[in-house]
């Protein structure tokens, strides 16, 4: 017979053992009556099952949503910094990035590669409407 483990906690466990209790208590002097008191129970489980099942497929469905929406963001924020270096960056500092990117090298050293921006500007950039 096969074996599945379903985790339930408080008054649905309670209610699980129960049911599985009055089950067992069924098979034991089952007669051809008490057939379909076990069906009714046996029903009554899976929907059980199934409610326990929903709720856990719509709390895990939630959690990634909000992954989702903070991984939008973080990707937003991203394009806006690589869009605000490409605008500070000269255009042999550019073309030495392509080059990088396409030999498939790692970046060099780029400390002090870039012009230092001033604050105010860097703020004035990072403060404009996000899409």
């Amino acid at each position: 017979m096969r074996e599945t483990v379903l985790r339930v906690h408080g008054r649905d466990e309670m209610a699980m053992k129960l049911l599985f209790w009055e089950l067992e208590q069924h098979l034991k002097s089952s007669s051809g009556a008490s057939v379909v008191a076990i069906d009714n129970k046996i029903e009554q489980a899976m929907d059980l099952v199934k409610s326990h099942l929903m709720y856990a497929v719509r709390e895990e469905v939630e959690v990634l949503k909000e992954q989702i929406k903070e991984l939008i963001e973080r990707n937003s924020q991203l394009e806006q910094e690589n869009n605000l270096l490409k605008n500070l960056a000269s255009p042999e500092q550019l073309a030495q990035f392509q080059a990088q990117v396409q030999s498939g090298s790692p970046p060099a050293s780029t400390q002090g590669a870039l012009p230092p921006a001033p604050s105010a500007q860097l703020a004035a950039q990072n403060s404009g409407p996000t899409a």
